[in-house]
């Protein structure tokens, strides 16, 4: 399965895909981590790698050759696309966990990023996944993926949603692009820092009638880790995390055909 992970930029959503990621792998689930947020460029860290992968946009010769690249290349001219078939130099990874980026802004004035759009949509379209491993991409903050058509190849959508009117707001947002797409989409509560405001974020999402599939909350181990630059694998949100996942493989079986293909 693909899991797209979206929401308001600053909601947490690279922290829920690295809770995710290392909750998946401790069930023995091969996990490739896409990152397709452009800007934020720290996402390896939280997955305990050294160092992250060579963007995909260099397999293709940078945003100004694009077009001319993804035919050039074996990788993205392919009609499928799966974990061996990725080059090393642009899939880092260990024991089981694996990064592939597709770009970052690296300078002022270098124009839109619309070009790694296209190519977030070209390779997770293409990208396919076995019984035993699971896609977790980290997408870029608001809505304009949906614009881009990058989720068309998503399986489901997780939206990420804080403690604030805005981030319900685009929540709102997203559930009727996700749904115009015909896309499974619910929503994960994250930071929350009591029952009560985790009650009020419910009743909100309820009345827009968004599914909820579970709450991360406000941790301090969280913090800290993000602060030292490191994997966290324990403490009240990861283990939060470990049910979403639960709920989300869950759903993921239950729609499977009765004989199981």
């Amino acid at each position: 399965m693909k899991i797209s992970v979206c929401g308001k930029g600053g909601s947490g959503k690279s922290t829920v895909v690295a809770l995710l990621a290392h909750q998946a792998l401790e069930r023995d689930l091969r996990v490739l981590v896409v990152d397709s947020d452009e800007s934020n460029s720290g996402l390896f860290r939280m997955l305990g790698l050294e160092n992250p992968p060579v963007p995909l946009m260099d397999l293709v010769g940078g945003k100004a050759n694009l077009k001319e690249g993804m035919s050039r290349s074996s990788l993205l001219n392919a009609a499928e696309i799966y974990l061996k078939d990725i080059p090393s130099a642009y899939l880092q990874g260990r024991d089981g966990l694996y990064q592939v980026s597709i770009g970052k802004i690296l300078q002022a004035m270098e124009g839109c990023a619309c070009p790694m759009g296209v190519l977030s949509r070209e390779f997770l379209k293409k990208l396919r996944m076995g019984a035993d491993e699971v896609a977790i991409i980290d997408m870029e903050a608001g809505v304009e993926h949906f614009g881009r058509g990058i989720d068309e190849g998503i399986d489901r959508v997780l939206m990420v949603v804080e403690p604030s009117l805005e981030s319900m707001a685009v929540a709102e947002k997203i559930k009727g692009f996700a749904s115009g797409m015909n896309k499974k989409v619910s929503a994960v509560l994250n930071k929350t820092p009591s029952e009560a405001v985790a009650k009020r974020l419910k009743e909100n999402l309820d009345r827009k009638g968004i599914e909820i599939v579970g709450e991360i909350p406000n941790d301090p181990l969280i913090s800290e880790a993000c602060l030292e630059g490191r994997i966290y694998t324990q403490g009240i949100a990861y283990a939060a995390a470990g049910r979403v996942l639960d709920r989300l493989l869950w759903d993921a079986n239950r729609m499977l055909p009765s004989d199981g293909h």
